[in-house]
């Protein structure tokens, strides 16, 4: 079993993150019980925001902003089993002043598992309604669209 540590070369525009299949992801037949698959997006999401240099919580804390996922749109295609090493990729595909939309995959060992687009929008703390993304944050994902189209 290899280690998915690092993404290969056609792969540059996309943030990896390896994880570990737990017991507590399966079902009880060891397979990854599908809703797990957002919880391996959202650990992916906010590793690559970690990367760019935002933090969700400072941000929530500092700027009264963070995030919800608004829509998500996912595809089975293979299971997944305990102690797998997945590799769960993000790609920027939109990006708006208050939203972004992501395309999300996991891999195991070269074999695509799941994918799908998760929407996820920028939102007052205090009062859930939707807000701008701070401009640090909006300059970042700008050169990121840059670099891939």
């Amino acid at each position: 079993m290899s280690s998915p540590l690092a993404p290969e070369a056609d792969e540059r525009q996309h943030y990896c993150h390896a994880l570990r299949v737990y017991w507590e992801d399966t079902d009880a037949g060891g397979v990854v019980f599908y809703a797990n698959y957002l919880k391996f997006f959202e650990r992916a999401r906010t590793e690559w925001l970690r990367e760019l240099g935002f933090s969700q919580e400072r941000m929530r804390l500092e700027q009264g902003r963070m995030f919800v996922v608004s829509r998500t749109a996912l595809d089975y295609l293979a299971p997944a089993r305990l102690d797998d090493w997945l590799r769960v990729t993000v790609e920027l595909r939109e990006q708006g002043r208050a939203s972004m939309t992501l395309f999300q995959q996991a891999w195991r060992d070269g074999q695509l598992l799941a994918e799908g687009e998760i929407r996820i929008g920028c939102v007052d703390a205090a009062s859930f309604r939707p807000a701008r993304m701070p401009q640090d944050l909006l300059e970042r994902l700008s050169t990121l669209a840059l670099a891939a189209g």
